[in-house]
């Protein structure tokens, strides 16, 4: 019994978040990150924006593997049409935790399924809305302090921590830790990669 994957499955990202949250599938996999660089292109919407990069992402490792299946995947924080990346150090982190506190923002994750010698290009974007509390200066001071917002976009896991913050999420949860683990495993098994045992 389990998943079935049809060939090698290589997860195209070294994010401990990914990475945990495909392994509650039961799925087999490998981790083989892409070290693409993510920078905005002008004009670009969220949404194309972590649509494309996670295509970037499958399509440089479907490049070296051709004939395995790839997941790329690629997470932004939206807040009034400003997109959050990772915050580099603690005034970063600092200066986007005041930006969400007590407010709504949108978290856009974008995921695609390669395949070359298949020619499978597969992609789609997952959007979930989250509400924080108002967070006092004392505790944005306490959360910079910790390990956590430095490789999270919008500089808090929702996973972690910073889920104290979080008053309300609309849409998927997974998605806002950084891979919608529904919709992703639907795309596999629609594109042929994977297959349920009885």
């Amino acid at each position: 019994m389990g998943i079935i994957v049809a060939g090698k499955l290589i997860l195209a990202s070294e994010s401990p978040r990914r990475i945990e949250l495909l392994r509650l599938t039961g799925l087999d996999f490998e981790v083989m990150p892409s070290s693409i660089e993510e920078m905005p292109q002008k004009g670009e919407s969220p949404a194309e924006h972590v649509l494309g990069l996670s295509r970037q992402k499958a399509s440089a490792v479907s490049s070296r593997y051709p004939d395995a299946w790839i997941l790329g995947a690629d997470t932004i924080v939206v807040i009034n049409g400003e997109m959050m990346g990772k915050p580099a150090h603690a005034s970063e982190a600092r200066e986007m935790l005041t930006k969400l506190s007590g407010r709504e923002h949108y978290v856009h994750t974008g995921f695609t399924i390669a395949r070359k010698t298949a020619d499978v290009l597969l992609g789609d974007v997952v959007t979930s809305s989250v509400l924080f509390k108002n967070i006092s200066e004392e505790e944005i001071n306490w959360y910079v302090q910790t390990e956590e917002p430095y490789d999270k976009a919008g500089g808090y896991a929702a996973q972690g921590a910073g889920a104290m913050f979080i008053r309300e999420i609309h849409g998927s949860y997974t998605n806002v830790i950084g891979l919608p683990l529904c919709e992703a495993v639907s795309l596999l098994k629609c594109a042929g990669a994977i297959e349920f045992s009885r």
